[in-house]
């Protein structure tokens, strides 16, 4: 049976929340796909897009997978899986939900999938980092804003500024501004780096900013191809923008400011490039690495220009 028959049949055949989550696993598994925007295997994947393309909640009571799907549920539950199949389009573009310490976000091609252990720091208030009251806090190459509205979010009386150079990038942050109702806390910035920050002092600048050597941006999956490349790429090396951050971020932090960066993959190269420099490594309970730290006095001492 070709391909299209299946989703036909499958129209005709299917109908309950259980026989979606059923098929698509089946179909995920059978196809290969590659999993790296959320989940990491078939069914929990098959799962995460019935649900999410029915507007319920993940913990949805197995009691109720039995429930009936409606005829033109069926159309956009299957439009989707085969979407995920034919195209290797990650999840969070087909149904725009991508989840990150706890939130909900809007997002579509125009920014990365969230996907970063910042999160557990968020959780953790930046401990033992972060000792400002009403810190301000910088979330440079913001992309989708969900780090910086998760700080906006959890910690209290925090003053949020999300930078990126993509406006792109930018609108779908104030989506998420609004959707969360965090515009009295966060506000987003057009800024190559801190060219339009001039002035202005944190007591935090986090950033998960493109860090993808070249080698590694050829070799991706197909799924990472649908994600902006402007988000990845960053040289030969992933460290371009991380060198400019580094030698640019202490005139933008306050006294006792910290600076927080992913670079991911990339930490090695990093470390091999800047042997001198202290690199506090995040170490996360929940996994994840490729994260540093470096006080402002850290980043004087090393990154002064004469």
């Amino acid at each position: 049976m070709n391909e299209s028959n299946i989703y036909q049949q499958a129209e005709l055949e299917l109908s309950t929340i259980a026989d979606f989550v059923r098929f698509a696993a089946t179909q995920f598994h059978q196809s290969d796909l590659y999993f790296g925007h959320g989940t990491d295997n078939p069914w929990d994947e098959a799962v995460a897009v019935v649900l999410q393309m029915l507007d319920l909640p993940a913990d949805y009571p197995q009691s109720m997978l039995n429930a009936k799907v409606l005829a033109e549920e069926k159309k956009h539950l299957l439009h989707a899986i085969e979407t995920r199949v034919t195209k290797r389009k990650p999840l969070a573009y087909i149904t725009n939900k991508a989840y990150f310490a706890g939130l909900e976000f809007y997002v579509d091609e125009r920014v990365l999938v969230p996907r970063s252990p910042i999160a557990e720091l968020i959780h953790n208030d930046f401990y033992p980092w972060l000792e400002a009251d009403n810190p301000k806090v910088l979330d440079l190459c913001c992309g989708s804003g969900c780090i910086g509205l998760a700080v906006a979010a959890y910690i209290d009386d925090a003053e949020v500024t999300m930078s990126d150079v993509s406006q792109d990038a930018l609108t779908v942050a104030e989506i998420n501004i609004e959707r969360l109702g965090l515009y009295h806390k966060a506000r987003a910035v057009q800024s190559d780096l801190f060219d339009q920050l001039q002035g202005e002092s944190f007591d935090l600048i986090v950033s998960n900013p493109p860090y993808v050597d070249a080698e590694d941006l050829a070799d991706m999956p197909q799924e990472y191809h649908h994600e902006p490349e402007i988000g990845l790429g960053s040289g030969v090396d992933g460290l371009e923008l991380t060198r400019q951050i580094l030698e640019q971020a202490a005139d933008y932090l306050s006294d006792q400011g910290i600076l927080i960066v992913e670079v991911g993959n990339s930490w090695p190269a990093l470390e091999e490039a800047l042997p001198d420099v202290p690199f506090t490594w995040v170490e996360f309970e929940q996994g994840g690495d490729g994260v540093f730290a470096l006080t402002k006095q850290q980043l004087l001492e090393h990154f002064a220009i004469d």
